[in-house]
């Protein structure tokens, strides 16, 4: 755990236009919950954000599958971020880029979602320029059986050291986010389910 404990780096850039603010609530594709994606994001909250992945495809099924997901979700008013570099977000009219921080430092400006697991990881998410990251996994989750796992404690100590929005991932569902020291969460099977109450009610 120690490791995770490495100094935070001040974030020196210039400060960027303000944006809207975030969606709380992320839902992420994944070959596992593509066929459940359209009638997903017709039931999250309006205003929700779409992380689309689908590795699984080929470059042209992959861009076919965004187009049609982008006009589904943005039928919602839900902000739509693609897994690729910020140029290729650009490329692809998307509201943002999404994945490891040395992927995304280079290129335009625009929204950034960085994965972090780790204080060290956050720290490169910001020179990285990150608006936000997904700090996982806080839970056990399906995509790595076994494998370890922040848990709530953990989770809030570094969210709260980590100077950035947090975005909390791995094995999320409403009722967990309810205990959790952010208001924004991400799924992929948690949010494409058909349970009819999947989402947190903050006071």
């Amino acid at each position: 755990m120690a490791r995770c404990y490495s100094a935070i780096v001040p974030n020196r850039q210039m400060p960027r236009p303000s944006r809207s603010p975030l969606p709380d609530i992320w839902l992420v594709s994944d070959a596992r919950n593509d066929r459940g994606l359209e009638h997903a994001l017709a039931r999250l909250p309006r205003g929700s954000g779409l992380i689309y992945r689908h590795y699984h495809l080929a470059p042209a099924d992959r861009r076919a599958r965004f187009e049609a997901l982008a006009r589904a979700a943005r039928r919602f008013g839900h902000r739509v971020v693609l897994s690729g570099t910020a140029r290729q977000a650009r490329e692809w009219r998307a509201d943002g880029a999404y994945g490891a921080a040395g992927n995304l430092a280079p290129g335009p400006a625009t929204l950034r979602l960085v994965t972090v697991h780790s204080l060290r990881e956050i720290a490169e998410a910001r020179r990285a320029r990150a608006d936000a990251v997904l700090l996982s996994p806080v839970f056990p989750t399906r995509s790595h059986p076994g494998a370890g796992t922040l848990g709530p404690v953990r989770f809030h100590l570094l969210a709260a050291r980590s100077g950035v929005t947090v975005i909390a991932l791995g094995g999320m569902t409403g009722h967990r986010a309810r205990h959790l020291p952010t208001r924004k969460w991400a799924a992929i099977q948690g949010l494409a389910r058909s349970p009819t109450r999947v989402f947190p009610i903050h006071s």
